[in-house]
């Protein structure tokens, strides 16, 4: 037997540590990156922690591969360890912004560490239930990472993944590879991911994206996104808007595109420009930022006619199936439970005829009493109709009370906030003047049965749809009156608490 000189072996292998959600594909992920080090002779060993989201968070894989080939080794095998070690972890995999600060939190991401992690995020419970906005603050642990890490791959990875039709273990795997930490070239990782035979090819797209992202290639933006962007007012972000702002701003033009069409995207613009025009670049422009979050959230309110539109889009039937599981020969029924009520009613008639309406059902104590539960089959072609007989009530939303009402709260938000930045409060009166907006979803009932989920982060998928409600949102806007300002909740910085 040919002897081995120990001094020329490596010290130790390399250890990989990844976090994964449930059903992000980790532990696929797992099984391409061994079958890719055992295809080429190295020595490795795989363990997996499960762990319960409401609680301790991601399931995590522990991988070590030895860097010398087993038929070098003399019959030997290396001794290796079943759970990671802080400080001693080389590459971190976080599937979610999160997990990534967890991993921070938890010692596992040092100065020999490199970070390859996904910045979007799936919000935890305690983010969730917050009347207000409960996120916490990404900025923090993308400084972090980048301040503690050897080396920080952050992009939002599923983005790529949705456009390559695949799951994010894919997008990640590519981002490891193109890491450049792996004894392992693509040809390796590509021929694992076709050893699995199922979803190899839409595997492949979603692993080139991510290897692509983290070599430093430019990735070409997606048929998605721009399918989403093209012809939409975005174009005019460029030369009006600060670059830092240009991310919240075109998510707010293409869901009020999606809402009521180009031409409300525009005024979404119109009202943002102002509060552009009075920001300052010392600030990192946080006053268009969140005035841009939360308007467009604003702007897009939930109302029958928009939740109707929602239920019957052909991405929501997909999407069910998808959750389900559900075969192509498999039938799936859909069955929708709302309660609308006079709110709801009102909402969509003419302010001359809903405010009558509603002062008669206040006088006669019937206001809270005409709730009418509903059955409606959205998987039948007689409740298809009904709510699509909804949706195609859009053009007409500008006539509604609704409308008229949350457009005047608008503009009257919109003028606080210009004279707040104008004319700062005195520190010791800061506060006193705080009003709460009170718009027509928190009087009345919410059609979806949750209120206030229109301005909850997040959204629906955004398509510029034809429309002309500017001049009625313009008339609007221009009424000025008491100062209603939404209520936040900021995200606190400082020590990084996570529960999921």
């Amino acid at each position: 037997m040919k002897s081995v000189n120990p001094m020329a072996l490596p010290e130790r292998p390399i250890t990989l540590l990844i976090a994964a959600l449930g059903g992000e594909g980790g532990g696929v992920l797992a099984d391409w990156i061994v079958a890719a080090a055992t295809a080429q002779d190295y020595p490795v060993q795989s363990t997996s922690i499960p762990g319960v989201a409401q609680r301790t968070g991601a399931t995590t894989y522990y991988i070590e591969i030895y860097q010398a080939k087993t038929s070098g080794l003399g019959g030997r095998r290396p001794v290796m360890t079943l759970t990671p070690a802080p400080g001693l972890v080389d590459v971190m995999v976080a599937s979610e912004l999160l997990e990534a600060g967890r991993a921070m939190q938890n010692g596992y991401v040092t100065e020999r560490t490199t970070l390859v992690a996904s910045t979007h995020r799936v919000y935890t419970v305690a983010e969730k239930m917050q009347m207000g906005d409960g996120r916490f603050d990404g900025e923090v642990v993308l400084k972090a990472g980048r301040e503690l890490a050897k080396r920080a791959i952050l992009f939002d990875m599923q983005v790529k993944a949705n456009a390559a039709g695949t799951v994010i273990s894919a997008v990640m795997f590519g981002a490891l590879a193109g890491s450049g930490t792996l004894p392992l070239s693509r040809e390796d990782c590509e021929a694992s991911i076709r050893s699995g035979d199922k979803g190899a090819e839409a595997s492949l797209k979603g692993f080139a994206a991510g290897f692509d992202a983290a070599a430093g290639g430019k990735a070409a933006m997606t048929p998605e996104e721009g399918s989403r962007l093209r012809g939409s007012p975005a174009e005019r972000l460029r030369p009006i808007f600060p670059e830092e702002t240009h991310a919240i701003l075109r998510e707010g033009v293409a869901r009020c595109a999606d809402f009521q069409g180009r031409e409300y995207a525009n005024v979404y613009l119109d009202r943002i420009e102002p509060i552009a025009n009075l920001d300052r670049a010392a600030d990192g422009y946080k006053l268009t930022i969140e005035t841009g979050r939360f308007l467009a959230l604003w702007m897009c309110y939930e109302d029958v006619i928009r939740v109707a539109d929602l239920k019957t889009r052909r991405s929501r039937f997909e999407r069910v199936r998808e959750e389900v599981r559900a075969k192509p020969h498999e039938p799936v029924r859909v069955t929708e439970f709302l309660k609308p009520g006079l709110d709801e009613l009102a909402a969509v008639l003419p302010r001359w005829l809903a405010r009558p309406l509603k002062g008669l059902a206040g006088m006669t104590g019937l206001a809270n009493k005409l709730n009418v539960g509903m059955h409606v089959k959205t998987t039948s072609v007689s409740g298809f109709l009904i709510m699509r007989f909804l949706a195609w009530l859009r053009p007409l939303r500008p006539l509604t009370a609704r409308w008229h009402e949350e457009q005047a709260l608008i503009g009257r938000w919109l003028a606080a906030q210009a004279r707040q930045r104008q004319f700062p409060a005195h520190p010791r009166l800061a506060g006193r003047g705080r009003c709460s907006r009170r718009s027509a979803s928190a009087r009345g009932g919410d059609p979806q049965g949750a209120r206030g989920r229109a301005r909850r982060p997040g959204g629906t998928q955004a398509r510029a749809v034809a429309g002309k409600p500017r001049r009625r949102a313009a008339a609007a806007h221009a009424e000025a009156g008491a100062v209603h300002a939404p209520q936040t909740r900021r995200p606190e910085s400082g020590v990084i608490h996570f529960y999921r």
